[in-house]
């Protein structure tokens, strides 16, 4: 795992198998971001086994092969489809390319399971929906930043419990490194990747989801900015939001392509959770200048202060209940509703943004 390299960041647990062998066979379709790595190594520690991938770039077929040495290169899309073995493509294309594939893999009977952002427009969206609606099959999405980091899990986990009462309010942070030189072009086109709310904002918008137990939201306000990237006039590198949950708790967050090159990691990733009888600070990646390692966690509640370094002592059980909701036809892994609400509302906040100009000046989007 490359600690600099966010796009690439691909994290390893411990192998937990759910399945037996033979029990579950996937593929990967659309390599052009590194989540893909990822995705499969999650469900290669579940049990599943990776079976396929098709890529139309060769060079990133060949690396991918490098990193999974036992897996079959496809002649084609169709070869993957059309093998009926197969239950499940990981995909992780061109955002704006996503949902078409997905579409695709539902068609063929499989279910799907794509990197954010799953959807960059509503109407792809709403065409999701409807497919899942009409096959009964997933469409998973992968938000990693809390499904594939141990102490935003055990977070969860401490929410579960009681451990800090009812959450009432949350901050989150997403900031990243951009590593210009090392990104495609489709990278700082907002027509291909959605805006940097419908990116790197779904992240953050899918944990407050979560850890507030809420079913939906409203964004209350948010705003954009390309403040050091004007080379790229289509780029967005800030970007923050205001919601408010239909349980009533709050959430600001704020994520940024702004990460200096002195931090130890790609990004200093937080998030703080207020409730009503204590609070939950996650340093995701880095505990800066302190430690190198992440998944630090800090409560504090009224039996003291407590911290805990979860890093290889949690696992990421995600994956593993995933591959058991597309053979048994559950939703313990993540319910479709909330995979769902959680891109609308990333994509809203991203349609409703203000156009920060410079620093002090505002003008309507």
């Amino acid at each position: 795992m490359n600690k600099n390299d966010g796009m690439n960041y691909a994290p390893k647990g411990k192998p937990n198998r759910v399945v037996e062998e033979g029990e579950f066979f996937f593929a990967a379709i659309g390599l052009d971001h590194g989540h893909i790595y990822a995705m499969c190594n999650g469900l290669l520690e579940a049990g599943g086994e990776l079976a396929a991938v098709y890529d139309s770039d060769p060079k990133k077929v060949k690396a991918f092969v490098e990193k999974f040495p036992n897996t079959r290169i496809a002649d084609s899309e169709e070869e993957i489809l059309g093998d009926p073995s197969i239950k499940l493509v990981a995909g992780a294309s061109i955002p704006s390319m996503r949902c078409d594939l997905g579409l695709r893999v539902l068609d063929h009977g499989k279910h799907y399971f794509v990197d954010k952002p799953a959807f960059t427009t509503k109407e792809q969206l709403e065409k999701a929906k409807k497919k899942t609606e009409e096959t009964g099959l997933r469409w998973g999405i992968y938000y990693s930043e809390r499904l594939h980091v141990e102490g935003a899990v055990f977070a969860g986990q401490l929410i579960e419990e009681g451990a800090i009462g009812r959450v009432v309010q949350m901050i989150g942070t997403g900031p990243h490194r951009a590593s210009p030189s090392a990104r495609p072009d489709w990278f700082f086109d907002r027509d291909y990747v959605g805006g940097i709310l419908c990116d790197i904002g779904s992240h953050q918008i899918e944990q407050f989801l979560h850890y507030a137990g809420a079913k939906d939201a409203k964004v209350l306000h948010s705003k954009v900015a390309n403040y050091n990237f004007k080379e790229h006039p289509k780029f967005e590198d800030f970007g923050d939001a205001t919601l408010v949950a239909d349980n009533g708790a709050t959430f600001y967050f704020r994520v940024d392509w702004l990460t200096p090159d002195g931090l130890g990691t790609w990004g200093d990733g937080r998030v703080i959770i207020l409730g009503t009888d204590g609070y939950i600070e996650v340093r995701k990646y880095i505990d800066i200048a302190r430690s190198g390692s992440g998944d630090h966690v800090y409560l504090v509640n009224h039996e003291g202060e407590k911290h805990y370094e979860c890093q290889g002592n949690i696992g990421y059980p995600f994956f593993g209940a995933f591959i058991l909701d597309c053979l048994n036809g559950t939703e313990n892994a993540m319910p479709q509703e909330h995979a769902f609400k959680a891109a609308e509302l990333c994509i809203e906040a991203q349609n409703m943004a203000i156009q920060v100009e410079a620093a002090n000046s505002v003008v309507a989007k």
